[in-house]
């Protein structure tokens, strides 16, 4: 009889349990929903008033693109803005039309990891917001991409897109040219708050506009360095890491390390141990 009564307790338990923890999730559910429809309704209204305050638009511009990000991508996605050089200045979107290539557009856009709060723009960008690599899922985890798009008659197409391996502030970036070969790449520019510096990713367009760039990456803080050179005369960029001695009242580079592409291995590799590799 004992027995029988533990086991009614047991099931009556585990369904109360089960009710409970449905209920909860009903909530957090609903919750995300809500938050959904709130963000898309900001995002909207920003998008109007940006409208109702630009004098001259264009075919293909920036609030079309804006409007292409929000209709095409999932939500809590984000063109991004430039960090702003001073305070009071209007932020601009971090976009570059290239003149040589009409209809062509470079673009940063962050999207929300799946599951988490949505990100806000304003935690990704700048200085401080570096810190957000420490502990991202506060406010959110954002995962950047270099965008590709292509505009004819204020149509968009993602022609590519490549991840930039941080999760937060984002400065600035711009197109560049590789002198060694004249090889043009894209310096997306982040600042490293933790380092007292910053990180570039620079992806050369090594078989052209369209195809997806070769991603290599270069910093440079009080005691660490790394810089773009030609080792092995191919069309792939390599670098040099440098080595500090950093003795608590004087920072001296002791030495510098060569890393060359390695292409069977898609990773960069060592060139005084093929043990130590880098994946860009």
């Amino acid at each position: 009889m004992k027995s029988v009564y533990l086991i009614v307790l047991f099931s009556v338990s585990l369904l109360l349990f089960s009710c409970g923890e449905k209920e909860e999730n009903d909530t957090e559910r609903q919750r995300n929903i809500d938050a959904s429809a709130r963000e898309l309704e900001i995002q909207k209204y920003k998008i109007e008033q940006q409208k109702e305050q630009t004098a001259n638009r264009f075919p293909c511009d920036t609030i079309a693109l804006k409007e292409f990000v929000l209709s095409h991508y999932p939500e809590g996605t984000y063109l991004v803005d430039f960090d702003k050089t001073l305070t009071y200045d209007i932020p601009k979107s971090a976009v570059i039309y290239l003149q040589n290539y009409p209809g062509y557009i470079f673009g940063i856009i962050a999207r929300s990891k799946s599951g988490e709060r949505f990100i806000e723009p304003k935690n990704i960008v700048g200085y401080d917001e570096s810190y957000i690599d420490l502990d991202s899922t506060k406010l959110g985890t954002a995962f950047f991409y270099l965008t590709l798009f292509h505009c004819d008659n204020n149509k968009f197409d993602v022609v590519w897109e490549s991840v930039i391996p941080s999760h937060g502030g984002f400065n600035t970036f711009s197109l560049e040219t590789w002198k060694y070969n004249n090889t043009p790449y894209v310096r997306v520019n982040f600042h490293y708050a933790q380092g007292v510096g910053h990180i570039d990713y620079n992806y050369f367009l090594t078989d052209g506009l369209t195809s997806d760039p070769h991603l290599m990456m270069t910093y440079k803080g009080i005691n660490f360095q790394r810089t773009i050179t030609n080792y092995n005369n191919d069309k792939f960029p390599d670098y040099y890491e440098y080595i500090y001695y950093d003795s608590g009242k004087r920072v001296t580079v002791m030495d510098s390390i060569a890393f060359v592409w390695n292409t069977s291995r898609s990773a960069y590799i060592n060139t005084r141990n093929a043990k130590l590799t880098r994946p860009y």
